[in-house]
C-alpha cells in the first residue's frame, strides 16, 4: 500500500472532506436563496444559475468517486445510442442495489455534462435536510409524501413544470423504491406471487405507478427511457466508508435506449410493460454473473475535468482559514478548546454521511405495505 493510499484512509483527510462538502454546500444554498428575487422575473435564467450552483455541490461526490476512490466506469451501450447521451432529455431507470449507485448515476450524469440538471423523485422530508435537499429543491427536484392519492396532485404538478426547463436534464428513477436485499426480496416476491406477477431473482417488484406518471407527464419533453443495469466486478459490494477511504472499484453499466414513444399511453399496460422491463434486467444481471460482463458494445466515456476542478476550488477556498483557526486554537493552549474542537470535526463527519444516507429514495420502512399500494 502506497503512501498516497494510506493517507486516504486517515480519519483527518475524511474530516476535511466533510468540512469542504458541508460548508461549501451551506454557501452554495445561501447563493441559491439570493436567486429568489430573479425568479418572477426571468425564471428561465434562475434555473439556469441554480444548474451551475447545483453542479458545484453534487460534483463534489462524483469526484470523491472519479478522482479519489479512483472508480472506474466501463459503459455496455449501442453506438448509436451513446450518440445521443446528454443530448436529450431522458428517464433513466436505475436498479437499487448497492449503496453507492446514486454516486454511480451521477457519474453517468456527469460523463455527459447533465449531472447539475439531473432530476430525481425523492421523499419530501429531503427537501429539508440541508445542502443536499435545499439544493434540490431549487432545482426543482420532485417530492412527494409516499401517500399516493395526496402525491399524485402535487408529483403530476411537478413534472409538468419540467416541460419547458431550458437544460437538457435526465430523470432519475429507482423504481423499486428501495435499496435490494435479502428479506426485502422476500417481501416483494411474496406480493408478486399474490398479485400473479413474474418473480425476480436480482431486482425487487417495480413500483409502477410513479414510474407511469412520470412517462405521461413528461411525454413530449423527454424522448427516450434508459434502462440501465449496474453491477461491480469479483461481486464487490462498495460502500460509502470505501469510498471515503480510496478503495477503487470497477462499475459496469448496461445502458439500453427505449424510444418513449414505443410505452403505452395508459396506465395498465405502462405498469405491465414496466413488469416486463425488469424481467429483462433479471436477464442481463443473470447473464453478467455468468460471464462476467453485460451484452453489447464496450465504451469508456472520457473523464470531465471540471468536477475535480470544482472541488479543488472549494479545498483551497476552505482548508486554508480552517488551518489557521486550528493552529491558533492549539496555540491558545486551551484543553477545552481543543477538545471541543475535536467534538465539532467527529460531528461533522457523522452529519455528512448521514445527510448522504438520507439521500436513498426509501430506507425500506413499512415495505410490504408500500409495495401492496404502489402495484394495485
Amino acid at each position: 500500500m502506497g503512501i498516497l493510499q494510506v493517507l486516504k484512509t486517515q480519519l483527518l483527510c475524511h474530516l476535511i472532506i466533510c468540512y469542504v462538502f458541508l460548508v461549501s454546500g451551506f454557501i452554495i444554498n445561501l447563493l441559491q436563496i439570493c436567486t429568489l428575487p430573479l425568479w418572477p422575473i426571468n425564471k428561465q435564467l434562475a434555473r439556469k444559475i441554480n444548474c451551475r450552483l447545483g453542479y458545484s455541490i453534487s460534483s463534489q461526490l462524483v469526484a470523491l468517486l472519479e478522482w479519489w476512490s479512483g472508480t472506474e466506469c466501463t459503459l455496455y451501450t449501442a453506438p448509436e445510442s451513446y450518440k445521443l447521451y446528454g443530448k436529450e432529455n431522458a428517464i433513466v431507470v436505475l436498479n437499487h442495489n448497492f449503496e453507492i449507485d446514486f454516486m454511480t448515476g451521477w457519474t453517468f450524469c456527469e460523463r455527459f455534462g447533465v449531472l447539475g440538471s439531473s432530476k430525481v423523485l425523492a421523499k419530501k422530508e429531503l427537501s429539508f435536510v440541508p445542502v443536499i435537499g435545499w439544493m434540490w429543491y431549487f432545482l426543482e427536484i420532485v417530492f412527494c409524501k409516499r401517500q399516493w392519492e395526496e402525491d399524485r396532485k402535487t408529483v403530476v404538478q411537478s413534472l409538468r413544470n419540467l416541460r419547458d426547463y431550458p437544460e437538457n436534464f435526465w430523470f432519475l428513477l429507482h423504481c423499486e423504491g428501495t435499496r435490494f436485499t435479502e428479506k426485502k426480496h422476500k417481501i416483494s416476491m411474496e406480493v408478486a406471487e399474490k398479485k400473479g406477477l413474474p418473480k425476480l431473482k436480482y431486482h425487487l417488484l417495480p413500483r409502477t405507478k410513479g414510474f407511469c406518471v412520470t412517462v405521461q407527464n413528461l411525454r413530449g419533453t423527454v424522448t427516450a427511457v434508459y434502462d440501465s443495469t449496474l453491477n461491480f466486478r469479483n461481486n464487490e459490494m462498495p460502500t460509502l466508508l470505501g469510498v471515503l477511504n480510496g478503495k477503487k472499484y470497477h462499475a459496469d453499466l448496461y445502458v439500453r435506449r427505449i424510444p418513449l414513444d414505443t410505452i403505452p399511453e395508459d396506465e395498465s399496460e405502462c405498469a405491465a410493460w414496466l413488469h416486463k422491463l425488469y424481467q429483462e434486467k433479471d436477464e442481463f444481471q443473470e447473464h453478467y454473473r455468468q460471464t462476467g460482463r453485460f451484452p453489447g458494445a464496450i465504451t469508456s466515456p472520457p473523464h470531465r475535468p471540471w468536477a475535480l476542478l470544482n472541488w479543488l476550488f472549494w479545498v483551497c477556498l476552505l482548508v486554508y482559514p480552517l488551518c489557521m483557526l486550528l493552529l491558533q486554537l492549539l496555540l491558545s493552549g486551551s484543553t477545552f478548546t481543543v477538545v471541543c474542537t475535536s467534538v465539532f470535526c467527529l460531528a461533522v463527519s457523522v452529519g455528512m454521511r448521514w445527510m448522504i444516507g438520507q439521500t436513498e429514495i426509501d430506507k425500506g420502512s413499512n415495505y410490504g405495505r408500500d409495495m401492496q399500494i404502489n402495484n394495485n
